[in-house]
């Protein structure tokens, strides 16, 4: 039996409490993931929704080589000027070929990384990035999409897809198991398909 993988989830003050659930669930109750919460913020972090989360480590590079995948969740926080400088634990987490993901907000810290250099990459929009990042490397290759896109050990998703993030960002770290991926991304797709046809009333 292989090792378990470790994935860090990194946090921020004003974290977005719907993006990074599915991942995080997923990845332990399914693939036997160890998934360890991080911040560059000293604790306790608050939601956007007022709930408390005390990371138990800091985003140091030295603190986190055990790392086989790092994913950055959103937060208003990112787009400020004084937001915190993750990249040397974004850059050793991609250097070792872990993977990195970024979502909502969180693909500035990839951005400001320089990890989108030459690599397919979304976020909440070409304008929304832009915006935050004007001459960030990697903006030709922007994909104007609802879904997440991966990229090598990259991914990267809107705040509106944290179901096809965490599809997106398992199925990258876990190759080998596509069809259960594939499994998960039905299940999930389902909710949206009976909606459509009109059935979100349970009928």
């Amino acid at each position: 039996m292989t090792a378990a993988k470790t994935i860090g989830v990194l946090f921020i003050e004003g974290y977005a409490d719907w993006e990074y659930g599915l991942l995080a669930a997923s990845a332990v109750e399914w693939f036997g993931a160890r998934a360890i919460a991080i911040s560059p913020h000293a604790a306790p972090l608050t939601s956007i929704a007022g709930f408390s989360l005390s990371p138990p480590r800091g985003a140091n590079p030295a603190e986190n080589m055990d790392l086989d995948a790092v994913a950055v969740i959103g937060s208003d926080g990112w787009t400020a000027k004084d937001a915190p400088d993750v990249a040397p634990l974004l850059k050793a987490v991609a250097a070792r070929g872990g993977v990195v993901g970024g979502i909502c907000a969180g693909t500035l810290a990839l951005a400001r990384a320089g990890l989108f250099a030459g690599v397919s990459h979304t976020s909440n929009g070409r304008d929304w990035i832009l915006g935050h990042e004007p001459a960030y490397a990697g903006a030709a290759s922007y994909k104007d999409v609802p879904h997440a896109v991966a990229d090598g050990n990259i991914v990267s998703a809107a705040g509106s897809a944290p179901g096809t993030f965490a599809a997106a960002f398992l199925e990258t770290l876990y190759p080998e198991m596509a069809g259960q991926i594939g499994e998960m991304r039905a299940m999930f797709a389902r909710e949206h398909a009976m909606a459509e046809r009109g059935h979100g009333d349970g009928s």
